[in-house]
């Protein structure tokens, strides 16, 4: 019976050529210790999980002080420009420094619930053997899914949105007398980063924090799985 159900997995998977180590690995997920889980558990249960994850991560991070207030994921003065930073704060800007780093973190938090329908139609479109390679991954292999699958569309919906945020939260401005009241302190290169991009990119990275702690708490923490197909899928 269970060589039966194991072809008929492969059938379902419509795998073509199928090596000898991903048999065994099926042959592992669906053993006396899953009982009764199957390759459809396993799909519908990851796409639960991130589902839950990917909604929790995204309510936490676009609300007030989701990023600022986080150190963990709050965006930094941009790296390539630490020294203009250190040359502000001793010349007396330390105040319109930290205001231009609160209005970035302002803007991230402003874009951040943009991500959920994209990581929606991501979950929609993944395949049973992606849900499979999911459960017996790593304790971030979902993370790392959604990762490889949105970010592309997370950076294009992000960065109009990031742009706007960053002229509505007055950053582009103190951006724009950082750059001019720096520029003029003698014997230094000039610099203007590009700031919706930089911001862009670490608003998406820190969404990413978020999201592999929410698939860690699952993955890990009985009382994180809220349902009886998240207790099967992941209990053992």
């Amino acid at each position: 019976m269970k060589k039966i159900f194991i072809l008929l997995l492969i059938a379902i998977l419509g795998i073509q050529q199928i090596d000898a180590q991903f048999l065994k690995n099926a042959k592992k997920l669906i053993n006396s210790n899953n009982k009764g889980l199957t390759e459809k558990d396993a799909a519908d249960g990851i796409k639960e999980a991130l589902v839950n994850g990917t909604g929790e991560s995204v309510k936490q991070v676009s609300v007030l002080n989701g990023y600022w207030g986080n150190p963990e994921i709050k965006i930094p003065f941009p790296a390539e420009a630490k020294e203009m930073e250190s040359k502000l704060r001793a010349v007396g800007m330390g105040k319109k420094v930290d205001e231009f780093n609160e209005s970035m973190n302002r803007a991230a938090e402003k874009a951040a619930s943009e991500a959920k329908p994209i990581f929606i139609t991501a979950i929609k479109e993944m395949t049973v053997r992606d849900a499979i390679n999911i459960v017996k991954g790593a304790d971030n292999a979902a993370t790392m899914y959604l990762k490889n699958n949105t970010s592309p569309q997370l950076i294009e919906k992000f960065q109009p949105i990031i742009k706007t945020s960053l002229d509505n939260v007055n950053a582009t401005r103190y951006w724009s007398d950082l750059i001019t009241i720096y520029n003029k302190i003698p014997m230094v290169n000039k610099m203007n980063p590009n700031l919706p991009q930089y911001v862009t990119q670490k608003a998406i990275d820190g969404l990413f924090i978020m999201i592999a702690k929410e698939e860690l708490k699952i993955r890990k923490d009985p009382m994180a799985r809220t349902s009886e197909l998240l207790k099967k899928v992941f209990g053992n």
